[in-house]
């Protein structure tokens, strides 16, 4: 089913429509803003889904001054959904500056409904070199204060909202009796927005200090902690835990090993020679020349550049800087069992959920989602319920069941 000729378009709507299996979307208002959208253009993106999430985060607002909470719940929840989707295009927008006032809207409405949640969310700061990192923790839906509980945690990819972790995992573990968490690692969302941290790619200095502060409580379960990395989360998880060794298991969603392949196989072969022998003035000189008659291209690194803390400077630094985001002998550490994604028509990093599996010493498996099932493109955005039993069950067996769950 394409609504979209332009593929970034189809793949923005169909994240959306897969929020609908958690109530954080509805297909009506979501299949009638595509309706009103110009097919590639940017502008109109923004303007249809902001005007959406406008309306929706109106209702919210008119059902909590009413006191209903359940109502105003859900229109919170999709007016997240709505003003995170208005952003995913927001860097080829001409009204690109609003990009902080609509996340800020898009934090507010994630910000409210974690409050109005029938067991209500807990904003936690994580401690992390001389600053600190914002999260939530939310405590399973059966569980009684301060009760121990497995805990997952949901680790966001590069540019994810956190509202939608709540799709990604949150909500199937709080209804299987599980605690979860999620946070703003460096170059994510608030931490990026609010803080300027750019991103690293030695994640275990990141993971590491989050579960220090997970198993600093006393309502989680020390021998029963996991991980779920979400699009870039599936680099950043296999990193650290090369070098933290406390999990019980592990998710890459999918599995990646060289994060800047979604950025080095478009170019031609010539600047892939410049890039390789360190020719950083004819480098950065024909992408000025990309970025001067492709306006596409020169977003599509503002955007992209943007958490590396490099934007405005030589591309030739920014692509060094990225491929260091790149899995090599530290794998031979990880002793933490490993589920892997592999999702059929992955676009971003095709064929590496399988060159991480075949890589891994230890136990690991590989689950394929396909086309047939509705469950292909990277992150399976349109098969949430395969996507999510087939990840719980695989992490039953070594969180077990919860009492009650």
């Amino acid at each position: 089913m394409r609504v979209f000729e332009d593929d970034d378009f189809q793949f923005g709507l169909e994240n959306a429509l897969g929020a609908v299996y958690r109530r954080a979307a509805d297909v009506g208002e979501v299949l009638a803003t595509a309706a009103r959208i110009t097919d590639g253009d940017p502008d109109s993106w923004v303007l249809e889904w902001t005007a959406t999430a406008r309306a929706v985060w109106a209702a919210g607002v008119a059902a909590a001054e009413s006191g209903l909470r359940v109502s105003a719940l859900a229109h919170y929840l999709r007016a997240a959904t709505y003003y995170a989707t208005a952003l995913y295009r927001i860097a080829y927008a001409s009204g690109r500056d609003r990009q902080l006032d609509l996340w800020r809207r898009q934090r507010s409405c994630w910000d409210r409904a974690v409050d109005l949640f029938p067991t209500p969310g807990e904003r936690i700061a994580i401690p992390y070199e001389d600053t600190a990192l914002p999260g939530y923790f939310f405590r399973a839906h059966d569980a009684q204060p301060g009760e121990q509980r497995p805990l997952v945690v949901i680790n966001n990819g590069s540019d994810g909202a956190t509202s939608q972790m709540w799709m990604f995992g949150g909500a199937a573990a709080s209804e299987r009796g599980y605690h979860w968490m999620t946070f703003d690692g460096p170059g994510q969302q608030a931490s990026l927005f609010e803080q300027g941290l750019p991103f690293r790619p030695d994640w275990e200095a990141v993971l590491t200090p989050v579960i220090d502060a997970m198993l600093a409580r006393r309502d989680v379960d020390p021998r029963r902690v996991a991980v779920i990395g979400i699009s870039q989360g599936g680099y950043w998880v296999p990193r650290a835990l090369a070098f933290e060794h406390r999990l019980a298991a592990a998710v890459a969603d999918p599995g990646v090993i060289d994060v800047s392949a979604s950025w080095t196989d478009p170019l031609p072969a010539q600047m892939h020679t410049q890039l390789h022998e360190g020719e950083q003035e004819a480098f950065d000189r024909e992408m000025r020349l990309a970025e001067l008659f492709s306006p596409t291209t020169a977003a599509t690194l503002r955007f992209r550049g943007e958490p590396y803390g490099l934007n405005g400077k030589s591309r030739f630094d920014l692509y060094k800087a990225v491929a260091r985001y790149k899995l090599g002998d530290e794998l031979e550490q990880i002793t933490t069992p490993l589920l892997i994604t592999d999702p059929e028509d992955e676009q971003f990093w095709p064929g590496q959920s399988q060159q991480l599996y075949d890589r891994l010493p230890g136990p690991k498996q590989r689950v394929r989602f396909t086309a047939h099932e509705g469950a292909s493109r990277h992150c399976e955005p349109l098969g949430s319920a395969p996507r999510e039993t087939r990840i719980f069950d695989w992490l039953v067996q070594y969180l077990g069941s919860p009492a009650h769950g």
